[in-house]
């Protein structure tokens, strides 16, 4: 349970006496909290080598549903780790998206401290600068908001870092944690703590890196013995709606002491029919079931099967499985994303088999700081390529399409007509015929792909990648209903940017003709 008993055994006691302010009667830890959160706080400071004073687990991440006592958890950590801290004149930070989220935790701190007179008697609490310093050593717990230029010269050994999820959209995320963290590399006996619940949202920028690599090191993907991850989430492959109260069991280790049973089951019932998000919102706060598409009451019907019909697929393997190749191409200006889609008929069964990439320049990332996070996760993932300036996006877009014509499945290209000269020069330039690149209307007229899609989707005829790119995009689709047809537009679904989803429509409006393999045709045409 710990790498060094003696090291946690110490933290256990100190932890067990704390009082837990904002309960009736100020019981201590001893009294209200469960095994697990002693366990935990034994792998946190069991990380310590007594003999060397070398912290060997510096990274531990909690992700547990809401309610389950996680700042009160958090507030006893860093006050204890304030009580044993040996170096002085040092600081130990409270970090959050905001002050005001990382202040719940120092309200609980300072509470533990003026329930216990022998604790006020060490520390000073300092309300009007959220702090707690120690009238000995001067360390000094405090709270920070995530703003580099605050970050910026900080030593801190102890750094808890509270609800992450909301660092996911802050474009300047990564580099304040870095600052945040820089006191660690001179202070062998320092670690960072992070506690979140599941985000609201797709999980998007450090967020999203921290859980994917907590994951990793849990599944054993990766050997890193100096990162902890204690995820409360759902095995794989257990469905919820099965038995919505084990699955409740499984992941709120508070349940019926912080957690009311009978508040969860009842909040589940109405929200359990919900089609506008709450349900997915309510899931991923209270079983940590992450959001893989963003669910609006406008949004495009397609959007409910999407996820559902996801297969691993690379764009090789789909060329390789299909008899017939559509592309389409969709791209706006500096700021928006260059779209790719290919939608393949696969041999033998006739499903839609479809593969996405984008590219976007530099300069977009600065337009739109807050998609900047989502976007360099696509990078990750291989979906999305974030080019200089403009220019390399457009020959590496028709390097692809020439791959495919090379295959001899492709049928056409069909691109939004507004602005295609440089891309259609380009995907010439490449080796793909002239003939083989046509404009596809848009607005109202595209309304036919549109359906087209969703029907594809709905029978289980089309199969997408599985690709965040696409769930994303997909997610902010936006539909207006005009007259007799419907209408995705880019301006209708805000920020969020639907361009590789619009490529999607542009190849699906061609495929939907029903092209004959272009080995048939050029069988017939030899004989």
């Amino acid at each position: 349970m710990a790498l060094y008993p003696e090291s946690a055994e110490r933290a256990v006691e100190l932890f067990s006496r704390l009082h837990v302010p904002d309960m009736t009667g100020q019981p201590t830890m001893a009294d209200v909290c469960r095994e697990w959160v002693f366990d935990f706080v034994r792998s946190v400071f069991g990380g310590l080598n007594p003999e060397t004073g070398e912290q060997e687990i510096r990274e531990y991440l909690l992700l547990i549903p809401k309610k389950n006592s996680k700042s009160t958890i958090s507030a006893g950590i860093m006050l204890v780790a304030l009580i044993l801290h040996e170096r002085q004149n040092d600081e130990l930070l409270l970090l959050s998206a905001t002050r005001e989220t990382a202040n719940t935790t120092f309200s609980i701190a300072a509470g533990m401290v003026r329930a216990d007179p022998d604790l006020s008697a060490v520390f000073h609490v300092r309300d009007h600068l959220k702090s707690i310093e120690h009238r000995v050593n001067d360390n000094v717990l405090k709270v920070v908001s995530l703003d580099s230029n605050s970050l910026a010269g900080k030593r801190a050994s102890y750094v808890l870092v509270d609800e992450l999820w909301l660092l996911g959209g802050i474009a300047r995320a990564e580099s304040a944690l870095q600052e945040a963290m820089g006191g660690m590399a001179s202070r062998k006996e320092g670690w960072a703590l992070y506690l979140t619940t599941q985000s609201d949202e797709p999980p998007a920028g450090v967020f999203r890196d921290k859980l994917q690599y907590a994951r990793q090191v849990r599944d054993g993907e990766v050997d890193d013995p100096s990162f902890l991850p204690v995820l409360y989430e759902l095995p794989t492959g257990v469905d919820y709606s099965r038995d919505i109260e084990r699955a409740f069991e499984l992941t709120n280790p508070n349940l019926d002491a912080s957690v009311s049973r009978r508040w969860l089951l009842a909040e589940y019932r109405k929200v359990e029919h919900k089609q506008d998000g709450g349900l997915q919102r309510f899931l991923a706060k209270h079983l940590n079931v992450e959001i893989g598409l963003a669910l609006r009451t406008d949004r495009w019907a397609g959007a409910d099967y999407w996820q559902s019909n996801e297969t691993p697929l690379t764009l090789d393997s789909l060329i390789d499985r299909s008899e017939v190749v559509t592309i389409g191409v969709d791209g706006g200006g500096l700021d928006d994303l260059l779209g790719l889609y290919v939608v393949g008929r696969e041999s033998g069964t006739g499903r839609k088999l479809g593969w996405a990439h984008a590219w976007c320049a530099k300069i977009a990332l600065q337009r739109r700081e807050q998609l900047a996070p989502t976007l360099r996760g696509f990078e990750q993932d291989g979906d999305l390529t974030i080019v200089p300036t403009v220019g390399p996006d457009i020959e590496q877009l028709a390097a692809m399409c020439a791959k495919v014509q090379a295959s001899r499945k492709l049928y056409q290209i069909g691109c939004d007509p507004a602005g295609i000269g440089q891309i259609v020069e380009a995907i010439q330039n490449a080796g793909v015929p002239e003939d083989k690149i046509i404009g596809i209307s848009q607005g109202w007229k595209l309304g036919s792909a549109i359906s087209t899609a969703e029907r594809w989707l709905a029978d289980g005829s089309f199969i997408p990648a599985d690709q965040g790119l696409m769930r994303w995009a997909v997610g902010n689709a936006r539909v207006e209903p005009r007259a007799n047809s419907i209408l995705i537009t880019k301006q209708a679904s805000g920020r969020g940017k639907i361009d590789p989803l619009m490529a999607l429509f542009d190849a699906t409006a061609i495929m939907a003709l029903n092209p004959e393999p272009m080995t048939k045709k050029l069988a017939l045409f030899s004989l």
